[in-house]
């Protein structure tokens, strides 16, 4: 049974949720962050840690983003096939209800019109917008904000078969190595395997979406996330770059079937305010 939805109730909940993903950490998140301020052993990390804790209390009370850097607004959207919007085109209500919450929200636009000439859109449109069909008559929406201080340390490589494990896991201690401080670290890192050029990059970004409570479903990768979210550790890189144990707060991978000939890898770096809100229509 086909299930009509007007698109005006789109813009308002993606307008709600470019609000509350600026404003409010996942939970998942939030505990990692109070666990590493008692493990942190050194001075000045620990120091760093409580810092953070005291920014998300103080963001909370003050009813502030939790980040100056409110991001480019980054929409997942899974559609049930059994669903037909009305009233308008949906990807102009998405950016509808992205400006008015950038700009009724009072956050920071970051987005360029054209990548080149640099003019602010002034109102952080367009969003980048990924569509999913799935069975059923429902419409999941997922804002996830992303800063770029995080996003310009992201990479990608097309590994060949032949490097197999150990290639991937020498890539992401390499591209997280690189990234040191600049993505304020304590990081949240996404490791997408496997696809084709464009959809490994996609699988990375779909990882930063995951609890960090929750592991791979796939035994082998929920090792492997283990065995990298470790040796990330290990780095030294620490909170903000200072030195520590805690270089990233979690580690989620995603992977694809792939071609015979390669080995598609992405890493795709959050920081320690990675950000994410879904509702469900």
């Amino acid at each position: 049974m086909i299930r009509e939805i007007d698109v005006s109730l789109v813009t308002e909940v993606v307008k709600k949720l470019s609000i509350t993903a600026n404003k409010v950490l996942p939970k998942s998140i939030e505990r990692e962050i109070c666990k590493s301020c008692s493990i942190e052993t050194d001075c000045l990390a620990k120091s760093i840690m409580n810092d953070i804790k005291a920014n998300l209390v103080a963001a909370s009370e003050l009813d502030l983003p939790i980040c100056q850097d409110t991001g480019m607004a980054v929409i997942f959207l899974k559609i049930g096939q059994d669903v037909h919007f009305t009233g308008g085109d949906l990807y102009a209500a998405i950016n509808k209800g992205v400006a008015l919450g950038y700009t009724e929200g009072l956050l920071r636009k970051s987005v360029v019109s054209d990548p080149l000439n640099r003019v602010n859109s002034n109102d952080n449109t367009p969003a980048v917008i990924h569509t999913e069909i799935v069975s059923g008559s429902k419409v999941e929406i997922t804002l996830a904000p992303k800063g770029f201080g995080s996003e310009n340390m992201s990479a990608i490589k097309m590994l060949t078969p032949a490097q197999s494990k150990q290639g991937v896991v020498d890539f992401v201690l390499e591209t997280v190595k690189k990234a040191g401080g600049n993505p304020c670290p304590p990081m949240v890192i996404g490791v997408g395997i496997g696809g084709d050029f464009e959809q490994v990059a996609l699988l990375s970004k779909k990882a930063l979406l995951r609890d960090l409570g929750t592991k791979n479903s796939n035994e082998f990768y929920a090792q492997l996330e283990n065995e990298l979210l470790e040796k990330v550790n290990e780095l030294g890189v620490g909170p903000q770059g200072f030195g520590g144990k805690t270089t990233a707060l979690g580690l989620n991978i995603e992977y694809a079937p792939t071609h015979i000939a390669g080995l598609p890898v992405a890493v795709n770096i959050g920081c320690h305010v990675t950000r994410h809100c879904t509702e469900i229509i």
